[in-house]
This record gives C-alpha cells, structure tokens and sequence, in this order.
C-alpha cells in the first residue's frame, strides 16, 4: 500500500518514529528508531502489515532491509516481531550470506530465534535471496565466465558469488580458474 513515506522525523521512541507528511504523522514501528534524528527529512521504506487486530507501518531505511523483512515473514512461524528483531541486530548481506551458506547457528543469535526456526529459514529462503546479476553490467567476458561454470554444473546462485569474488576483467581461462578456485574451497 504504501511504498515510502518522505517526510520529516518529528519523534523518535525506542520502538518506532513518527514522520511528518503533508500534515499527517505517520508511526513507523523501525527496526533500529535511533538512526533517525528529530527534524532531519528522511525517507522511510515501508511494510503496511495488517492483521486481525492491528493494522501496522514498519519502516526501513533502504529497500535491501525491506526486502529482507519481507522475505523473512514469509517464512512459516516467522512474525514481523521476530523478521524485525533479525534486521535490526546485523547488516543485511551478513544476514543473507547466512542463510545462503546454510549457518543456523549464526541465524539462532537473534532473539526469538531457535535451531528450528532458523532452520526453517534456511529452508524456505536458501536460493531466494541472491539477486541476479544485472544485464547491462554483465560484459562478453562475464557471459563467457557464466556459460563455462553452467556448463560445469553450477547453479545460478554458486556462479553469482564466484562472479563477485573474482576478477572479470583478465582473459576467461584466468578468470575461470579464479571461480572455480573460489568455487572448490
């Protein structure tokens, strides 16, 4: 429903802030309120949360964060009380990283989050927070590197990391040697 709210901070509370649009004060519930300063404009991405007694705003400060809190809510036994203590305490990469590699111990050091929840994070989630590389970014030389490791066997989320860890750049048989390097450790 709503997918930012620009505006100014007028209160800031332990749990949530208050931005002023146009007259109106919007509550935000935010993972971390205190990043906000009274006064200063700012621009909150939101979450619109209803359910069957409350109807709530959560906000964030970049779209990565949202996104995150998004997927993490849609996983089964994962409230948005629990999706917001997990953002709150670590940087979103870290987060993610977590899930992709599959550590459930590191995922258990958030409040409200147990070997089993955890564990059904990384079940539902694996696979699904690694974004593709963009098109226009992605060079002949890149798409040469790609076609090489899928005709290897590795799947689009393995490649993606590889591709981030390497150099591109240098002629394809190096760069190639680099990922599956980075690949087989």
């Amino acid at each position: 429903m709503y997918g930012y709210i620009k505006g100014i901070v007028k209160k800031v509370s332990p749990e949530h802030i208050i931005v002023e649009n146009n007259g109106i004060g919007y509550l935000i519930i935010s993972p971390v309120p205190y990043q906000y300063l009274v006064g200063s404009d700012v621009v909150v991405y939101t979450h619109y949360h209803v359910r069957e007694d409350a109807i709530l705003l959560y906000g964030f400060k970049d779209e990565e964060t949202l996104s995150l809190f998004q997927k993490l809510i849609s996983v089964s036994g994962i409230g948005p009380k629990s999706a917001l203590s997990i953002v709150a305490y670590d940087d979103s990469r870290r987060i993610v990283d977590a899930i992709e590699s599959g550590d459930a111990k590191y995922l258990t050091k958030f409040p409200g989050i147990g070997n089993k929840s955890a564990s059904q994070i990384i079940l539902d989630l694996k696979g699904k927070l690694v974004t593709e590389p963009d098109a226009r970014l992605v060079d002949d030389n890149t798409s040469d590197i790609i076609a090489a490791l899928q005709a290897l066997g590795y799947n689009r989320t393995e490649i993606n990391k590889a591709i981030k860890h390497i150099n591109v750049d240098q002629p394809v048989d190096q760069a190639l040697k680099e990922a599956l390097a980075y690949l087989l450790k």
